[in-house]
């Protein structure tokens, strides 16, 4: 039986769990994820789970920090004083924004932290800084 290798397109169903069994993403009643292996469109610890795998295999991957999102990086929180913030948006902690760079680009962001003077913004991605549980079946190899 033929075995998913670098370079070819593949489907596959999953759940991402987290330690604490929190699911955070699932493909369940959707279509499955499509992607080519090696081609840059996931998570490197994904993307290396489904090689060898099979049609029909199914297996669980812990994928480490390294090889998901990355760590956690205080560098990426900025407080900013809330007067700066445009007059009559509501913020709350949690809420996703998107911020314009210096250079034009989109930045998204999380409201981390408010008070009445500050407002402090997380660019981290929201799973960086943990490692990841994924249940993965292999559809097939398009």
């Amino acid at each position: 039986m033929a075995q998913a290798k670098s370079g070819d397109t593949v489907r596959v169903h999953y759940t991402g769990n987290l330690d604490d069994g929190t699911v955070f993403d699932s493909s369940e009643g959707r279509d499955p994820l499509q992607f080519t292996i090696g081609g840059g469109q996931i998570i490197a610890g994904f993307d290396r789970a489904v090689v060898g795998m099979s049609p029909g295999e199914s297996k669980t991957e812990r994928i480490p920090v390294d090889e998901a999102y990355g760590p956690h990086r205080p560098e990426m929180l900025v407080q900013v004083e809330r007067s700066v913030v445009p007059a009559g948006m509501e913020l709350e902690v949690g809420l996703h924004l998107e911020l314009q760079s210096n250079d034009g680009t989109s930045v998204p962001v999380r409201v981390a932290d408010l008070n009445d003077e500050n407002v402090t913004l997380d660019g981290n991605h929201p799973l960086a800084g943990k490692d990841l549980i994924f249940d993965i079946e292999l559809v097939e190899i398009v």
